[in-house]
């Protein structure tokens, strides 16, 4: 959906309607999109952030966790007084102050098989901002079975990753079959991780969002991109298709109702 623009929003977007690239109409596009961003914490805070800031005009925020003080040196959306509210009400109070074009719909939920469409049906794009193997592989299901193209982002340390999974590409079953062992990858907790890593990575997912939106340039479909913040570099793998994956292969299951998750994320068929 195309909205017109109004006088204040051609104030606003300016700097986006001398674009070529965007314009009055891609502006507008941006207005009349839904973005569904999933986690509300290190890669979350950016994303939220700059698509409120362009002006996506619906987000809806999905996160079951709170506020704690140990998130406020990189979940940037979050303020002090902010501890103990809920995430995806302390990010909607946050859109709600920057744009008030943008209508912002909290959620405090954990995805799972049983309400996972509930969610990211109608979305133009989904943002995936979080933090666990399982809710990776559903969103990724979820999408795929949804024709909804998927933003992936992962941080550990001084290391970042995303990829923009198209529903006409490969799927994260090709990139990653299964998950790690259960306790083989440390989280932020464990290990820690420097507080500016997830703003460049959820800023490239926020721009992979934006592109999805616009349909313009080249997303990272069928690229895994490294980035290493210590050596400051950026390193761009591809990837394939897999015709067995499970999910988007030849003779894969159709929906997430023929898949069993288990702890490796593996789908088993009955």
């Amino acid at each position: 959906m195309t909205l017109s623009l109004d006088a204040t929003q051609l104030d606003r977007y300016s700097r986006h309607i001398i674009m070529d690239e965007v314009g009055p109409e891609g502006q507008g596009r941006l207005l009349g999109a839904r973005a569904v961003i999933v986690g509300a914490g290190g890669l979350g805070a950016p994303v939220i952030e700059y698509l409120a800031a362009v002006g996506v005009g619906e987000l809806v925020v999905v996160d079951d966790d709170v506020v704690e003080r140990s998130n406020l040196q990189r979940q940037v959306i979050h303020h002090d007084g902010d501890v103990g509210t809920p995430k995806a009400e302390s990010a909607a109070e946050f859109v709600r102050g920057l744009n008030p074009d943008v209508t912002v719909e909290a959620v405090q939920a954990r995805l799972d098989p049983s309400n996972v469409y509930d969610y990211v049906e109608g979305a133009d794009v989904v943002v995936d901002a979080t933090d666990n193997f399982p809710t990776r592989y559903l969103l990724n299901d979820a999408c795929r079975f949804a024709g909804i193209p998927l933003v992936h982002g992962a941080i550990y340390k001084f290391e970042g990753q995303a990829t923009t999974l198209h529903p006409d590409g490969p799927c994260y079953r090709c990139l990653f079959p299964e998950a790690p062992e259960p306790g083989t990858v440390p989280d932020c907790a464990t290990t820690g991780v420097i507080g500016v890593l997830p703003g460049t990575v959820g800023c490239i997912q926020a721009t992979e969002a934006v592109k999805v939106v616009l349909d313009i340039g080249e997303t990272l479909k069928g690229r895994l991109l490294f980035y290493d913040a210590l050596d400051l570099t950026f390193e761009t793998v591809p990837y394939r298709q897999n015709p067995e994956c499970p999910v988007c292969g030849d003779g894969g299951v159709q929906s997430i109702d023929d898949i069993e998750y288990t702890e490796s994320c593996a789908v088993s068929f009955d």
